[in-house]
Parts: C-alpha cells; sequence; structure tokens
C-alpha cells in the first residue's frame, strides 16, 4: 500500500475548492483511497467531498493519504502536491 504524507497549505484548509479538486483528482483513479489526519482517527473516503471536508483539516496541519494498486504511486503523488498547494 502506498502512502503519502502532506502539510495542507492552502488558507481554507483541505476545504470547499481544494477538496474539490482533490476529489475530483482522487475520482480519475480506479483504486480506493483513503484520507485520514495524521495525529490520528478513522481514514475516509479519498472520493467523497463530504467526508474530506468533515475532516475539517486546516492550514499547516497534516494529512496521511493512502492507496493501493497500478499507479497508485503516481495518483498519490499528484493528490499530495494538490493538499500542498497554497
Amino acid at each position: 500500500m502506498g502512502e503519502r504524507t502532506a502539510t495542507v497549505a492552502a488558507e481554507v484548509g483541505l476545504h470547499a475548492r481544494p477538496a474539490a479538486t482533490f476529489v475530483q483528482t482522487a475520482m480519475k483513479a480506479p483504486m480506493d483511497i483513503t484520507v485520514a489526519r495524521s495525529t490520528g482517527g478513522d481514514p475516509v473516503n479519498g472520493k467523497s467531498i463530504l467526508q474530506i471536508m468533515a475532516l475539517d483539516v486546516r492550514k499547516g496541519e497534516q494529512i496521511v493519504i493512502r492507496a493501493e494498486g497500478e499507479g497508485s504511486e503516481e495518483i498519490l503523488d499528484k493528490l499530495a502536491a494538490i493538499a500542498s498547494t497554497p
């Protein structure tokens, strides 16, 4: 299973537009993708904007993105880049 840790850089955190971009990119991947706070808690579906927004991740906080399967490394890199973009 691939994994990336990313620090959320957007002023609004992983909410609204950054969350929509994240989910739209995740939806293009054929595998399951999960996202969790690096401090713990249950992972959520990375393809659900409601679940991503419910994490209430703020600027400067870290998330852990996980995916497994062919192409997972590439999609994880893309998702980590989205989360880390201000």
